[in-house]
């Protein structure tokens, strides 16, 4: 080797030394950026699940199945008037079982309103939230003994389940998705090599 070159040979190293150094800080960098958009993605899924779409979604079975167990007891397929022989147990029901749960889905709906998936509020749930505010007043009625209205004047809307239903199972999906990549499972073995 001449003497002349390797300067040259070193120059050529500490070039390369820089640009490898680079190279994986960019790297690093860029991937520490996606983990974090990564794991910002999942905890507004986990939000949505645990605070939104979660709740709405038990309640909203139980009540159907509440509601087919009542329409069975009745020897009913479907929601018919309600007879005055029906109405002691149809009050029962509502005060117990469907007004709690109805409750629950309505203060989900008012209080975490901004954890919805959409740009702008489903008109389901504002469908809903209209059916239980006109449950109030016939409930309102009932307590003063008055039993002519038997239903709220606002009736079900029939997407609300099917919107939540749905919604639950893709924000579900979502969430599953995003906690098995490949680079998820990366990011949970060096944060669990960082604790020890």
């Amino acid at each position: 080797m001449d003497l002349l070159s390797v300067p040259t040979v070193l120059q050529n190293a500490a070039i390369l030394t820089v640009i490898l150094a680079l190279s994986g800080y960019f790297i690093t960098s860029l991937s520490a950026h996606m983990l974090a958009r990564r794991r910002d993605k999942l905890d507004l899924v986990n939000k949505r699940i645990n605070e939104f779409y979660g709740p709405l979604y038990v309640a909203s079975e139980a009540g159907n199945i509440a509601y087919r167990s009542l329409l069975k007891r009745q020897g009913k397929e479907k929601s018919d008037p309600i007879l005055d022989s029906e109405m002691a147990e149809w009050i029962l029901w509502m005060t117990t079982i469907f007004t709690p749960l109805n409750d629950i889905r309505e203060k989900v709906i008012i209080e975490n309103a901004h954890l919805i998936i959409e740009e702008r509020m489903p008109q389901c749930l504002l469908d809903f939230v209209t059916h239980v505010v006109g449950y109030k007043a016939v409930l309102a009625k009932w307590a003063n003994g008055d039993h002519v209205e038997r239903r709220s004047t606002i009736g079900w809307p029939p997407e609300f389940d099917i919107y939540v239903k749905g919604s639950y199972a893709a924000l579900k999906a979502e969430q599953s998705r995003l906690m098995h990549s490949a680079t998820w499972r990366l990011y949970q073995r060096l944060r669990s090599r960082n604790r020890q």
